[in-house]
């Protein structure tokens, strides 16, 4: 049911559609999953896959909708990572600083990361292209330090080579 959100996504150019125009594809939403227990974390899942974050009126429309206290919805939110309430990049950068990766220089590289982008951690680039995160832990320790682009690993990065992990997600003409 989250290809709803995907599919509609796709249609739309970017930036994505703001949340009042787009209430009645978030009702669709809801009504998909109006039969299920524990309908928020999918319903927040497709929505923020619809408009790349989850603003305050969408959480309130959530909240309305599903009949649940806004503190509650908001309280999900603000619990799982994976939730955003302010526009991410297109590639979403997390950095592990779990034990293993910290030990093997993860900090060292959060921190080349962040001198590369000009942003600190839980911020966008100027350009949407990248936000920056902090992970703790994604279960590859062996291959220390780990950082994830979207959903793409990335084994045994160093400091030096941030610049040529990114090439990747740059394109060919972008530097």
């Amino acid at each position: 049911m989250i290809n709803i959100a995907t599919d509609l996504r796709t249609k739309v150019s970017h930036p994505a559609p703001s949340a009042e125009s787009i209430l009645p594809v978030i009702d669709d939403i809801i009504e998909s999953y109006s039969d299920e227990r524990g309908a928020l974390i999918p319903v927040l899942q497709s929505v923020q896959n619809l408009l790349g974050y989850l603003p305050e009126e969408a959480l309130k429309h959530i909240s309305l909708k599903l009949d649940i206290p806004f503190s509650e919805v908001s309280g999900v939110v603000t619990f799982y990572s994976y939730f955003s309430t302010v526009p991410r990049g297109e590639y979403i950068i997390r950095v592990c600083l779990g034990t293993a990766c910290y030990v093997r220089g993860g900090k060292e590289v959060l921190s080349a990361f962040r001198d590369y982008l000009g942003i600190n951690v839980g911020e966008t680039t100027e350009n949407k292209l990248y936000s920056l995160e902090i992970g703790r832990c994604f279960g590859a320790c062996g291959l220390a330090p780990v950082v994830m682009v979207n959903d793409d690993v990335h084994q045994r990065v160093r400091p030096s080579r941030i610049k040529e992990l990114l090439k990747a997600y740059q394109g060919e003409n972008n530097e």
